[in-house]
């Protein structure tokens, strides 16, 4: 018998993981002592906040990232396959999504591993939820090119994307590049685009604002180095 991959939920932000988690997240954590996680030392801090702080030297933790090969994904693999559950665990929100460990549970549906995935936040769709942006068709994009020339061509084709299509396009920037991100937006796009920042979800410092091009130019916002997550609309 194989074991299962359970996909664990972590919050977005803060402490309070009562706030965006469900019973059935720590219930299940209570059960593994062996996880695959995005970094150990954010993972032993979420797992005992999440009530394993007496057990957290007797886990045995395995750091799937940017950093590791594929090989290192086959090895945490043949864990399930000798029968073992494991708890898949991101540095925040939904494993998998935007995630390196998506490669796990690539894995495990190739070798009908089953895969049980936990009710848990999501940035991008309480974004999406919040923005007034159309639901019913979007597009995740994830990270858009470094080169700002680059960059902005991609914003602009985006653009012109949402406009032929009605599609919403979703966007994620790494923290330090926020601002520089908003700023090329309000470049190249048309005044009458829509453009939602969502920023800090779920936390005391929640920012979500939709305005027009225009509308963000009579009033800018300082974004900071906050998680953040970006929503166009033409």
């Amino acid at each position: 018998m194989y074991g299962h991959l359970f996909l664990i939920p972590t919050p977005l932000g803060g402490d309070d993981l009562q706030y965006v988690l469900p019973q059935a997240v720590f219930d299940t954590v209570a059960r593994l002592d062996t996880f695959v996680v995005e970094e150990v030392r954010t993972a032993r801090r979420f797992l005992s906040a999440a009530g394993l702080k007496g057990r957290i030297d007797t886990l045995e933790l395995f750091e799937l990232n940017e950093h590791s090969t594929a090989q290192d994904a086959e090895r945490y693999l043949k864990l399930l396959l000798d029968g073992r559950d494991v708890g898949l665990l991101s540095e925040a929100g939904l494993p998998a999504v935007a995630d390196p460990g998506a490669a796990l549970v690539k894995l495990a549906q190739e070798h009908d591993v089953e895969v049980i995935p936990l009710v848990g936040p999501s940035s991008l769709m309480l974004a999406l939820m919040s923005s007034g942006m159309n639901g019913q068709n979007f597009a995740f994009n994830g990270y858009l090119p470094v080169k700002p020339q680059q960059r902005k061509e991609s914003l602009r084709k985006l653009e012109r994307l949402s406009a032929q299509t009605g599609q919403t396009q979703i966007i994620i920037e790494t923290p330090y590049r926020n601002d520089a991100m908003l700023a090329d937006m309000l470049e190249v796009c048309k005044d009458t685009t829509r453009i939602c920042v969502a920023a800090d979800i779920t936390l005391p410092t929640q920012f979500i604002k939709t305005k027009t091009v225009a509308g963000w130019k009579k009033a800018p916002a300082a974004i900071g180095k906050r998680p953040c997550v970006f929503i166009i609309s033409a």
